[in-house]
């Protein structure tokens, strides 16, 4: 299966490759996390059973995610959160902290940090470029340069150079 989105004119809608789907789900429940909390156990299960796969209107509807790496995306970033928040940090331009960016923002640094680091199967490239749609589709495109340069910045500190 391939790795790559299909541009079907709507960043959201079918055929989006299940990974694709698996990024922006992991990035949608990251940021619940973040507002509210909870045991990721009960994210997880409840993004199973009504957000990945949903219909969001009557025009587009959600390709079904790829279950087991969304899963892996979520407990991953969640599990290393300390970890990942560090290397975000030292990713910032200086006088920037996380708590300055907007949640939804973070959560999708988090799960594409958490992707360069754990996941060397995929390459860095196509993680970054991904997250970058992933900031797009939450309706921010003006925040996708400053996502890739500290994408960039994490990718270079936690992959060795090809």
């Amino acid at each position: 299966m391939s790795d790559r989105r299909i541009n079907t004119g709507h960043p959201y809608a079918a055929p989006f490759a299940a990974r694709s789907a698996a990024r922006l789900g992991a990035a949608m429940a990251l940021y619940q996390l973040d507002m509210a909390g909870g045991p990721v156990s009960a994210l997880v299960e409840e993004f199973r059973a009504h957000r990945l796969g949903a219909r969001l209107d009557e025009e587009v509807e959600l390709r079904a995610a790829d279950e087991p790496f969304f899963e892996d995306l979520v407990r991953g970033a969640e599990a290393r959160a300390v970890e990942i928040d560090a290397l975000l940090t030292a990713a910032l331009s200086e006088g920037w902290t996380l708590g300055r960016l907007d949640r939804p923002l973070r959560a999708v640094l988090r799960a594409a940090a958490y992707e360069l680091l754990a996941r060397p199967d995929v390459p860095a490239g196509t993680v970054i470029d991904e997250y970058l749609e992933v900031v797009k589709a939450l309706g921010d495109k003006a925040q996708a340069g400053f996502a890739n340069g500290v994408l960039d910045r994490v990718a270079r500190e936690v992959r060795a150079p090809a």
